[in-house]
């Protein structure tokens, strides 16, 4: 079992009344699916927020970098890096801008 740094936008962490990082627990691979089932495990309001309920596809205003890379369209089961699977660096859910 691996401890994995997570970092939540504003509005999420709002939401999961926590504060900027929080760390879950993830069994087995270490993938951007395994560590977002951990998170709405430990966080269940956070169900539906990061990805859709039905698809498990990301929301579209949201996007995840490991360090200093976009992971936001790779596969859910690529595993992250071993230094976020080590704790050393985290996983980050970022909130997309939009607009002109």
């Amino acid at each position: 079992m691996s401890s994995v740094r997570v970092v939540l936008p504003y509005h999420l962490r709002t939401l999961a009344k926590v504060g900027d990082e929080v760390r879950v627990e993830v069994d087995g691979a270490i993938t951007q699916r395994s560590v977002l089932t951990a998170v709405e495990r430990a966080y269940p309001m956070l169900r539906g927020t990061m990805r859709d309920h039905v698809t498990q596809l990301r929301r579209p205003f949201l996007r995840f970098f490991a360090c200093e890379e976009d992971l936001s369209l790779d596969s859910p089961d690529t595993e992250l890096p071993k230094a976020v699977a080590e704790g050393k660096e985290p996983y980050l859910v970022v909130g997309a801008i939009a607009g002109g």
